[in-house]
């Protein structure tokens, strides 16, 4: 019966674990986006500062739009961020069902 009590301790961190990655990759792609909408915030440090782990990952999914028939170089709007966060979320419901399975 002891033995039990280490798996669903480590089962409960990597859960937490994940939901606080989640949540940090959350913030980082939020506070990318504001200074898309502030220009001057794009330009101070804080905007370098989150271009430059922002800027990496949204600039993979933007070319992957525009190669998809929803992208273009006409597009008015940035689907990136929107897709990032679905990729995220769709990421932690197979790491958090893989950690349960499992332990």
């Amino acid at each position: 019966m002891s033995e039990a009590y280490p798996a669903l301790w480590l089962r409960e961190t990597l859960l937490l674990a994940i939901g606080y990655l989640r949540n940090a990759v959350y913030i980082v792609i939020f506070a990318g986006v504001i200074p898309s909408w502030v220009p001057p915030l794009r330009d101070s440090w804080f905007g370098r500062l989150v271009y430059s782990v922002y800027g990496p990952i949204m600039s993979q999914i933007s070319r992957l739009i525009s190669k998809s028939p929803l992208g273009g170089p006409g597009m008015m709007i940035d689907f990136s961020p929107i897709i990032a966060l679905f990729l995220v979320d769709i990421l932690r419901m197979i790491l958090v069902s893989i950690i349960v399975s499992v332990f």
